[in-house]
C-alpha cells in the first residue's frame, strides 16, 4: 500500500518542472525581446540622425550652389534684371539755403518755409549755378510767393511747384522750358527726360512747411 502512495508521486512530479521551465524560457524570451527591441531602437535612431544629416547636408550644398548662381547672375549682364546706377554719370546735388516766403492767401496770412536742392547734369553746372545765383534765388522766390497754401498742401501742387522752380532757375541760363498745362504733370522729370546739356535736371524738396 504504501509503494502504491508513491507512485502518484512519481507521476505529479514530471509535470511540475515543465511549468517552472516554462516560466524561465518566458523570462528569458521577454528578455530578449526588450533587448531586441532595445537594439532596432538604437539602430532607427541612428539610422534617422543618419538619414537627417545626409538630406542636411544636400541642402546646405544646394544653398551653396543657389548662392553661386545667385553671384554669377549679379556678375552677368544676361541675368540683371534691375539696371546698376552710373557710378560714372551720377549726378551732382546742390542744396540751396531754404527759402522763408509769404504765400498769396487772401483771407489769411499763410507763409512756407521750403528747403530744396537742385539735381545737375555734372560738376560743371555747379559753378554755372554759383555765377547766377542771386538771379535764381530770386526767381525762385517769386514762384514760391505766387501760391497759396491750399495749392503746396496737394501733392500735385508740389509736383507742379518743382516743375515750374526747375524753370524759374533755368531761365537766367538761358533755357526756355516749356511747362506741362496744369494737372497734367504728375512728376518730377527724371534724368533724361529733357534735351541733353540742360544744367539743371530736376528739383528736389527737402523741407517743406506751411503755416
Amino acid at each position: 500500500m504504501p509503494a502504491a502512495a508513491a507512485a502518484p508521486q512519481d507521476e505529479q512530479a514530471p509535470d511540475a518542472a515543465p511549468v517552472k521551465l516554462g516560466l524561465r524560457a518566458k523570462k528569458k524570451l521577454l528578455v530578449m525581446i526588450a533587448g531586441a527591441l532595445l537594439v532596432l531602437a538604437a539602430g532607427g535612431g541612428g539610422a534617422t540622425w543618419y538619414v537627417m544629416k545626409k538630406r542636411a547636408a544636400a541642402a546646405a550644398a544646394a544653398a551653396a550652389e543657389e548662392g553661386g548662381d545667385v553671384a554669377d547672375a549679379h556678375g552677368d549682364d544676361k541675368h540683371d534684371k534691375a539696371p546698376r546706377p552710373d557710378v560714372k554719370n551720377a549726378p551732382t546735388f546742390a542744396p540751396l539755403d531754404p527759402f522763408t516766403v509769404n504765400l498769396a492767401d487772401r483771407d489769411a496770412e499763410r507763409y512756407a518755409q521750403v528747403g530744396m536742392t537742385l539735381e545737375l547734369a555734372d560738376p560743371k553746372a555747379g559753378d554755372l549755378l554759383k555765377a547766377y545765383m542771386p538771379v535764381i534765388r530770386n526767381n525762385i522766390l517769386l514762384v514760391l510767393a505766387s501760391k497759396t497754401a491750399s495749392e503746396l498742401m496737394e501733392h500735385d501742387g508740389k509736383v507742379r511747384l518743382a516743375l515750374e522752380l526747375r524753370a524759374a532757375a533755368l531761365k537766367p541760363l538761358g533755357y526756355e522750358i516749356v511747362l506741362p498745362k496744369p494737372g497734367a504733370a504728375k512728376r518730377v522729370p527724371a534724368a533724361g527726360d529733357e534735351e541733353e546739356g540742360v544744367p539743371i535736371r530736376a528739383v528736389h524738396f527737402s523741407n517743406f512747411i506751411i503755416q
